[in-house]
């Protein structure tokens, strides 16, 4: 596990979720913030990050966490622009799935494994 990684959970930890949910919505759009959530309403995460909005269920929650704190661990290493595209793209590490995809296949460890890899530029 990278230092990268390990400092982007401890600030993803530290923010409330609707600053968590807001940020991905401004990085990532909430048509992928809710396919990371797994859920088939797109105007969820908008209300999500509303202060007063909605809390998604348990599950949601724990996804959207991951997929912050591995955005912003790609981002913080290389760009915004390199975080998004490699949250979307197919990953050989992921049988070619997306990060987004087993994030909302609860697949952490895989996701994890693959962002470190990408990170340190070796093979996982």
């Amino acid at each position: 596990v990278s230092i990268t990684t390990i400092s982007s959970h401890n600030a993803t930890a530290r923010l409330p979720l609707p600053e968590v949910v807001r940020q991905l919505n401004s990085h990532l759009g909430p048509t992928l913030v809710a396919a990371a959530a797994g859920v088939k309403d797109r105007g969820l995460p908008t209300k999500w990050a509303r202060p007063d909005g909605p809390r998604p269920r348990p599950a949601a929650e724990t996804r959207l966490l991951k997929t912050h704190a591995l955005f912003f661990s790609i981002a913080q290493a290389e760009s915004d622009h390199v975080a998004r595209s490699w949250m979307i793209g197919s990953n050989p590490l992921l049988d070619h799935d997306t990060p987004i995809t087993a994030i909302r296949e609860d697949r952490y460890k895989d996701v994890s494994a693959a962002a470190t890899a990408f990170l340190e530029g070796t093979p996982a």
